[in-house]
């Protein structure tokens, strides 16, 4: 499979903050008595996009399909196995540590639990601190940092002296995006922030990320499987399927129009509020195939309904439509 290009800033637009060309992460499966890899997960498969700057890009797809990988792998906390993540036209891939230690300081991440994300043992306002304090910041800056990015997040100075367990889920989530903002990041990684939540708390994270963004200019990298969730946060979405891309564009166009067999599937299964609306849901048969040993030719073609010879051979390309819309199929559904 050749790898696909990273969408190209229109004529006279500024570049993007973030490419991310032809990015792949393999695991090895080792066994035999001296521990040789035989195997190996194909976890992210060759995957490129854009991410323009103050722009929120959704990654959805079912549990497993590589889209939290190709999050983590795109900041370094996962090393690639290969191709390029270009952060504001500079090759962050293969830096050493301390090279990339500047960048590391404008790539921030908001993990998926807010329960598990946070140290125990440390007080709130420690833990928001924290990064200042890895990177040098005097303690009376850092004081007033702390206060004013509590503020900044809905709660209040007091909650500083509090310990993460005193904290509702809500409250511990609005903790982890403070501390994600403390170096004034410009691209956040936010790998399913809200799916430990319940509704209306998510709303409300939600809310505050959108109000953030317009008041800071942060691009968003949002990981999730929710489709109503990313459909209300996101400029563009991408939808991932057993390590690769096979759609992107901008979310209403994509959501209004799928144009790949596998997106049209998942928006069949979004719960609608009338009566009725959801008879044309499309059931895909069988289940996604193991990473280990996944299919030849277009990774989707086993639980495709219109599947033909060439599909289990050739894996097609990402294509560009005309109309903002990529996808990766042999086939034009209109």
């Amino acid at each position: 499979m050749q790898p696909a290009k990273a969408a190209a800033a229109a004529p006279g637009s500024p570049a993007p903050l973030l490419e991310v060309r032809d990015l792949r992460k393999h695991y090895p499966v080792r066994g035999g008595f001296f521990g040789r890899a035989r195997r190996r997960v194909h976890a992210v498969d060759g995957v490129s996009f854009a991410l323009g700057r103050s722009e929120t890009l959704g990654i959805v797809g079912e549990s497993g399909c590589g889209k939290s990988t190709a999050a983590k792998t795109v900041m370094r906390l996962i090393e690639p196995t290969g191709g390029q993540v270009l952060f504001d036209g500079v090759d962050i891939t293969t830096m050493s540590k301390a090279a990339f230690r500047p960048y590391r300081k404008q790539i921030q991440i908001v993990f998926q639990d807010p329960y598990a994300s946070l140290d125990p043992r440390m007080r709130a306002g420690a833990i928001v601190g924290e990064p200042l304090l890895n990177y040098g910041v005097p303690h009376a800056e850092r004081e007033v940092r702390v206060r004013e990015l509590f503020e900044r997040v809905g709660l209040h100075r007091e909650a500083m002296h509090k310990f993460p367990h005193e904290f509702s889920g809500g409250q511990r989530q609005r903790l982890g995006i403070a501390r994600a903002l403390a170096l004034n990041p410009r691209l956040i990684v936010c790998d399913e922030p809200v799916s430990a939540l319940d509704v209306s708390i998510q709303a409300q994270v939600i809310n505050l990320l959108i109000d953030l963004q317009k008041e800071l200019g942060i691009s968003y990298l949002f990981v999730a499987h929710d489709l109503a969730v990313v459909q209300h946060i996101s400029d563009r979405v991408a939808v991932m399927y057993l390590g690769r891309l096979v759609e992107i564009g901008d979310t209403g166009q994509l959501f209004s129009n799928p144009r790949h067999p596998y997106t049209r599937a998942l928006l069949s299964a979004v719960p609608r509020p009338q009566p009725g609306a959801g008879k044309g849901r499309i059931v895909l048969k069988g289940d996604v195939p193991s990473p280990l040993s996944p299919p030849a030719g277009c990774h989707f073609h086993t639980r495709c309904p219109y599947a033909s010879p060439r599909c289990g051979t050739e894996a097609p390309r990402l294509r560009d439509l005309g109309n903002g819309q990529q996808v990766a199929c042999h086939f034009d559904f209109d």
